[in-house]
């Protein structure tokens, strides 16, 4: 299953099978922090039916961020993430995605400048697939590993007295960090006529986390195209949903040019027009 889908995800959901989609891995277009081609999108409809099409036990990867208004935070990132958990997901975790490319804000907001966004893990009840990234270095790798754990009432007790030795390699914090900008969250030059792309790095480890091989990753604001060709690149099957007809045609073509043995070979993309609903923002 390749399919790419051109309309508002809020009805092209509508058409996919319940329990049909093993991961999920987006970015909306939060808080207006970006023009989106004057559309608008109704974010609670779309996380029921993104309930909805999740199999049991698969993973919404959820990116985004806020805007400051009036010298506060929307906190509309919170508000998405309790949503989701009042319909019934769990909040398994709630990462960072930190940014080594400082973007100096031109506002004077009186803050720090940002330079990361929340990358809230949703699961539908437990998770199936969990597969952590190990790649950080332990300092006290190939040593005996003691010390002491608080315990609830305070007091302490010695911990790892049995001699376990202490993995040289870890797995990685929830804190993931990318260099961004033009010509390192992608190679693919056309990805940056989307105004928001994220890092390949970031969709390919999410995939690799939370999916096996064949298994269906869904990307409802689907952009540059990221999202999909990261499953490619890792053997998954991918469905793809774009409002904008511009942005899709990037998607197509970029999908087209970093996997053409893929595409050639294997891959027929399909696309599907659903009736669009424009709206001001």
């Amino acid at each position: 299953m390749y399919k790419l889908y051109h309309g508002d995800c809020s009805e092209v959901l509508k058409s996919l099978n319940d329990d049909s989609i093993d991961l999920v891995v987006t970015s909306p277009p939060y808080d207006n922090l970006r023009e989106y081609k004057g559309y608008s999108f109704d974010f609670e409809s779309i996380a029921n039916q993104l309930k909805r099409v999740l199999k049991v036990g698969g993973v919404i990867v959820w990116v985004v961020a806020d805007s400051t208004l009036n010298g506060s935070e929307t906190g509309t990132s919170f508000k998405q993430a309790l949503y989701f958990k009042s319909i019934g997901l769990n909040l398994a975790d709630t990462m960072i995605y930190h940014k080594t490319d400082c973007s100096f804000t031109r506002h004077n907001h009186k803050k720090y400048p940002g330079v990361f966004e929340y990358m809230f893990v949703f699961s539908k009840g437990k998770i199936k697939t969990c597969s952590l990234i190990k790649d950080r270095e332990n300092k006290l790798g190939g040593k005996k590993f003691t010390g002491t754990i608080r315990k609830i009432d305070g007091s302490t007790e010695i911990s790892g007295s049995d001699g376990n030795i202490v993995n040289i390699i870890g797995s990685r914090t929830n804190v993931w960090t990318y260099s961004t900008g033009y010509g390192k969250s992608s190679s693919y030059k056309d990805a940056f006529k989307h105004p928001a792309i994220f890092p390949i790095k970031l969709a390919i480890d999410h995939i690799k986390s939370w999916s096996n091989p064949n298994d269906i990753v869904l990307d409802p604001f689907l952009g540059s195209g990221t999202t999909c060709v990261a499953a490619l690149q890792l053997d998954r099957k991918f469905i793809g949903i774009e409002i904008s007809n511009d942005y899709l045609e990037i998607a197509k073509a970029r999908i087209k040019t970093e996997c053409p043995v893929l595409v050639n070979s294997t891959v027929r993309l399909k696309k599907i027009n659903i009736k669009l609903k424009s709206k001001s923002a």
